[in-house]
């Protein structure tokens, strides 16, 4: 796809960097949104957040990139934040992340 037609490429970094620390920061006061939730709604989460970073060229490893989003040990988070996924939650998860192999 050219670059050039997608309007979100020629967005500021420093905007898009605002933006997603702002996303960041909402996720980590609103843990009451599971990662399985998101999985199931929008086929990411903040664990795809981490991966997405290291992707981009962050250094750190893959822990210290949860970390980084999680605001926490992703040990710590999973302890204190993250209930345990039921049947239904994992069937959406499923069906959800299928439709991003379409992209």
């Amino acid at each position: 796809m050219n670059s050039n037609a997608d309007p979100l490429d020629r967005l500021d970094d420093a905007q898009a960097a605002a933006a997603f620390r702002r996303l960041v920061r909402h996720l980590r006061h609103r843990h009451d949104a599971q990662n399985i939730e998101l999985m199931g709604l929008a086929g990411f989460c903040r664990n795809c957040l981490a991966d997405w970073i290291r992707d981009a060229g962050y250094s750190g490893d893959k822990e210290a990139a949860r970390e980084l989003i999680h605001g926490m040990p992703s040990g710590e988070w999973k302890a204190t934040r993250q209930t345990p996924a039921t049947e239904e939650q994992l069937a959406r998860m499923a069906a959800s992340v299928a439709k991003n192999a379409q992209e």
